[in-house]
């Protein structure tokens, strides 16, 4: 195995022990180190195993369906736990990416300014515009949270499409905020100096031939870990979150509210709260999926993709089961990705029944989504992993 495709294999287990250990079933016992052990393996194997361009292909796969299970996470915490229909997913995720974006990008100046138009360009750290999506796509969530949740559920998803339409206009009308219907472009990459010819300055020059093979191709690797790596963090934190007294609250709230709100319970701010939280992790998925794209734009947010598909996911996965969000968000980004296969190959098909089908042929994509989710209502309405009932460790008899 030469040293290219081991630093290739090595970035590609680290993602995947990011997530094996949250897909293997919860009782074992060798859950975590199994899952680290079988994803490192599986990592180093795939690339060894697999042609260049099949492996590409498959991080640029991991990565997107990471991206979505991290929106499908922050969904289930809104409608799994607290039964908030929110049809305006597409909205929070434009928030988190727009805010990451105009927080790391160099504003423009001279020529330039000219072409691509910010309110502002701080040039912050990667981190820090992580975090300034989350914060502000929870004091968004809060704005809105409050006059939308008075709402009965039907009105409420209703208000929620507005919402997002409106996110939605805004960026592609208001040039002056993100470059408006233009795409706003030269969103920085963490890390990515690594792979050019001048590596970072901050690298001591000990370790740099330890990366000395890798090229700008690769970093597709290193930034799926990344994602993978957020994944797994957010997953902890809600998963502890949700089975502990704030998250019983949430499920006593979305089964009886008037049962807990007759036990003392704030049932209006538990609402906020949760909308507020679900909305934070919807901004963080925003903000990752801007610094892989590196250019944005309004039509990236259209509902149908921000939205109900991570819908889907969710519904097939497991609805109040974090690990059944991230298994749907996989298959279902699977199924979508293996359609695109599927029309390309009807395409001639469809020409020898009219010359105009073949043009429309990508549509059977969204037919047999659309399909796949009316089965899962139909035949498997609690998805494929069911919400659990018992939601405290400390109820568990075996000690675990």
């Amino acid at each position: 195995m030469s040293q290219l495709i081991f630093l290739k294999g090595l970035m590609l287990g680290i993602a995947l022990a990011c997530i094996l250990p949250i897909l293997l079933p919860p009782g074992v016992r060798w859950r975590v180190p199994g899952g680290i052990v079988l994803g490192l393996a599986a990592g180093l194997g795939i690339a060894a195993s697999v042609p260049s361009g099949y492996l590409s292909y498959f991080i640029g796969f991991m990565t997107m369906a990471s991206l979505y299970a991290i929106l499908s996470l922050g969904l289930n915490t809104q409608w799994g736990y607290t039964g908030h229909l929110n049809f305006g997913v597409a909205g929070f995720f434009a928030v988190g990416a727009f805010t990451s974006a105009l927080f790391t990008i160099e504003a423009p100046t001279g020529l330039a300014a000219q072409y691509t138009q910010v309110l502002f360009g701080l040039q912050a750290p990667f981190l820090v515009g992580v975090l300034a999506a989350a914060v502000v796509s929870g004091l968004v969530a809060f704005v809105v949270a409050v006059p939308v949740l008075r709402l009965r559920l039907d009105f409420l998803a209703i208000a929620t499409i507005g919402v997002a339409e409106i996110i939605r206009l805004i960026f592609q009308n208001e040039r002056w905020l993100a470059n408006g219907p233009q795409p706003l472009r030269g969103i920085p990459q963490p890390g990515r100096c690594l792979f050019e010819s001048r590596p970072c300055e901050w690298l001591p020059e000990s370790l740099a031939w330890l990366i000395e093979p890798l090229g700008t191709r690769d970093y597709t690797a290193f930034y799926l870990m990344i994602v993978a790596a957020f994944l797994a963090l957010i997953y902890v934190v809600l998963e502890r979150t949700c089975r502990s007294p704030w998250g019983r609250m949430l499920r006593a709230v979305r089964d009886e509210e008037s049962s807990a709100a007759m036990n003392g319970k704030n049932v209006a701010f538990a609402r906020v709260q949760a909308f507020v939280v679900g909305a934070v992790v919807m901004g963080i998925a925003g903000a990752l999926y801007a610094h892989y794209t590196v250019a944005i734009d309004y039509s990236h947010f259209h509902a149908l993709f921000g939205t109900f598909l991570v819908w889907i996911m969710l519904m097939l996965g497991g609805s109040g089961n974090h690990r059944g969000a991230i298994l749907g968000a996989i298959l279902v980004w699977g199924v979508w990705a293996g359609t695109a296969f599927l029309a390309n190959a009807l395409e001639p098909l469809l020409a020898l029944i009219h010359e105009d089908l073949p043009g429309r042929a990508q549509y059977i994509r969204w037919l047999l989504v659309s399909l796949l989710l009316a089965a899962v209502v139909l035949f498997r309405p609690q998805g494929l992993l069911p919400e659990e009932m018992r939601v405290s460790n400390h109820l568990r008899g075996d000690g675990r």
